[in-house]
C-alpha cells in the first residue's frame, strides 16, 4: 500500500484527535511499599559509588606526572569531590565553606578555585565516562528509548521555559536519551547552538557506546527525513509526521503503515517521551537548572555530571 502526502496528512490529524480523547495527564499513583523500595535502591547506589569510582580509576592508565608535579588529592578522592560538588548545587565560593566541615573525609583544604578547575581536569572526566558506562552495565538497559531537549540557564535573572527567545547566548541545549525501563540516560549532547546539533551529538555517544536501539520516541521537532535516516531500518520509531509533511518517502512509509496498523498503540509509544520530561523536570529539581561555568568545556562537564547523578537517583517504576 502506498502512503501517500494526502494520507499522511489525515493521519497526522486523526492521531491528534486520538491523543486528546485517550491521553490525559492523570498522574499515575504508586503503592507505598514500591516508593519504599526506590528509595532503598537509591541508597545502595550511593553505598556502592566509592567502589565504582575505584573500578572507574582502574580503567584508566595515568602518565606519571613529572617532576615537582603533585596533586593534593588522588583520583578517586577528586572524583567524590566533584560529584559532591555537584550534589551541593551551590557556587564554588559557597563550597570552600561547605568543605571546612568535611575536611577530615577529603584530608585537605581546597580553595573555590581547586574545585572549579575539577571541571576541566581530564582525569575526573574519564573517570566519570568510566562510571557513566559501568552503572549501565550494572543495572542493564532495554534498547528501548524516548529522547527530548531542553535548555539550561546561563544566568540567574532568566528561565528557559519562561523564555519565548531562546538565544545560544542565553541558554545552553541538551538532548538526552532515556531508556524507558530503567529510567536511565543512555547518552546525552550538549550545544550552545541549538537543540537539534545537541541531539546529533547524543546519537555519535550513543553509537560510540554501541548501544543497540530497539525503539525510539522522539518529539515532533525531530519529524524530519534527516533525522529517520539516523536510524536503522529495523528500530521502530515512535515519530509523528509535520501535519504539513509534503514528501512520504520509505522512512515515513513504514512509520505510517505501523500507525495504520493500531494507532492507540503508536500513540502509547510514542508518549513513552513523557518520561524525558519527567526527567529533565526532576534534573533541575534535584540539580538546578543553572550552569555557573565560564568554559565550555567546563560546562560540558556539569551538564554531563547531572546525566551520571540522574542515573544514581533514578529508579524507574511501572505503574500499576
Amino acid at each position: 500500500m502506498r502512503i501517500t502526502e494526502k494520507m499522511a496528512q489525515e493521519l497526522a490529524e486523526v492521531l491528534e484527535e486520538i491523543k486528546e480523547e485517550c491521553f490525559s495527564k492523570e498522574k499515575n499513583k504508586y503503592p507505598y511499599a514500591e516508593w519504599e523500595q526506590k528509595r532503598e535502591r537509591v541508597k545502595q547506589r550511593l553505598r556502592e559509588l566509592p567502589k565504582y569510582v575505584d573500578q572507574a580509576a582502574d580503567m584508566i592508565q595515568f602518565m606519571k606526572p613529572k617532576a615537582g608535579q603533585h596533586k593534593k588529592l588522588d583520583i578517586r578522592k577528586r572524583t567524590m569531590l566533584f560529584l559532591f560538588a555537584r550534589l551541593m548545587n551551590k557556587s564554588n565560593r559557597d563550597l570552600e565553606e561547605i568543605l571546612v566541615l568535611f575536611e577530615p573525609l577529603f584530608g585537605v583544604k581546597v580553595s573555590y578555585k581547586y574545585i572549579e578547575r575539577l571541571y576541566s581536569d581530564p582525569e575526573v572526566k574519564t573517570t566519570l565516562h568510566n562510571l557513566f558506562i559501568l552503572l549501565l552495565r550494572d543495572e542493564g538497559i532495554s534498547g528501548d528509548f524516548s529522547g527530548d531537549g531542553t535548555g539550561y540557564s546561563l544566568t540567574v535573572t532568566k528561565h528557559y521555559r519562561s523564555e519565548t527567545t531562546k538565544q545560544g547566548k542565553d541558554f545552553l541545549y541538551v538532548f538526552r536519551v532515556i531508556d524507558v525501563d530503567t529510567g536511565l540516560y543512555v547518552a546525552c549532547g550538549y550545544s550552545n547552538v541549538s537543540e537539534m546539533e545537541a541531539f546529533h551529538k547524543a546519537m555519535t555517544m550513543l553509537t560510540q557506546l554501541g548501544v543497540p536501539i530497539d525503539s525510539m520516541a522522539l518529539d515532533r521537532y525531530y519529524s524530519s527525513r534527516k533525522v529517520i535516516e539516523l536510524f536503522e531500518e529495523e528500530t521502530v520509531l515512535y515519530l509523528i509526521p509535520k501535519k504539513n509533511i509534503a514528501r512520504v518517502g520509505l522512512g515515513w512509509s513504514r512509520i505510517l503503515k505501523r500507525v495504520l496498523e493500531d494507532p492507540y498503540m503508536f500513540l502509547k509509544g510514542y508518549y513513552l517521551r513523557c518520561l524525558s520530561e519527567s526527567g529533565f523536570s526532576a534534573d533541575k529539581r534535584r540539580f538546578g537548572g543553572l550552569v555557573r561555568q565560564k568554559r565550555e568545556d567546563r560546562r560540558e562537564m556539569a551538564l554531563f555530571s547531572i546525566a551520571f547523578l540522574h542515573n544514581i537517583f533514578t529508579v524507574r517504576i511501572r505503574p500499576v
